[in-house]
């Protein structure tokens, strides 16, 4: 009789240990599941971020070289990182012969690092927060009576409107700038080219 116990009570310490080892083998394959679903999901971010910023307004910018002497002002405003990162930006770029307009003295003078702040403010005018294509644009011109005013990222304005077809766009000191080119897709907003560098008051 006592020998019947002592074996029952042997089996059931070996169930219980069995369940033990049982339940720890599920809840270690649980957690490796979790690990293996959490690595796929950051790959998957990062593979998403590396592509948003392959088609980046920045990127987009590095690949056309029309655009060199912004992509170096950009640079050295430490600016062309945001022009990567995640967000609606609309932005009016001007070509290398646009730059060449601005008298060489005042742009290599921005381009010193203690002027960083003046030649971001400068870069930050051709900038506006959303996408509008140049459908939107024209919309937007049209509704408000032919002339629109937009806030750029520096928080001053640009008069936005239409001439012959073209998308005019007048500036702080009265100069007019003329939309060569539109619509350039991006991952982070959409790019148009111009002709002329915009001026802020300053």
């Amino acid at each position: 009789m006592s020998m019947a116990v002592v074996a029952m009570l042997f089996a059931s310490c070996d169930d219980s240990k069995k369940k033990e080892a049982e339940m720890q083998a599920q809840e270690e394959m649980r957690m490796q599941r979790e690990s293996d679903s959490l690595m796929q999901l950051e790959e998957a971010n990062k593979a998403q971020m590396a592509d948003m910023e392959a088609n980046s307004i920045a990127a987009k910018a590095m690949a056309n070289s029309d655009l060199s002497t912004l992509v170096s002002a950009l640079q050295a405003a430490d600016m062309a990182q945001t022009l990567k990162a995640e967000g609606d930006y609309t932005v009016f770029a001007p070509t290398n012969e646009a730059f060449s307009k601005v008298p060489k003295a005042t742009l290599d003078n921005l381009m010193m690092p203690e002027n960083k702040a003046k030649l971001q403010s400068l870069l930050q005018y051709h900038v506006l927060q959303g996408k509008m294509n140049a459908a939107d644009v024209v919309a937007k011109i049209k509704e408000a009576g032919g002339k629109l005013d937009v806030t750029t990222m520096n928080g001053e304005t640009i008069t936005l409107s239409e001439k012959d077809g073209k998308v005019m766009i007048k500036d702080a000191k009265g100069n007019m700038a003329t939309v060569t080119s539109a619509d350039m897709d991006a991952s982070n907003g959409v790019v148009h080219v111009v002709d002329k560098v915009l001026m802020p008051k300053m």
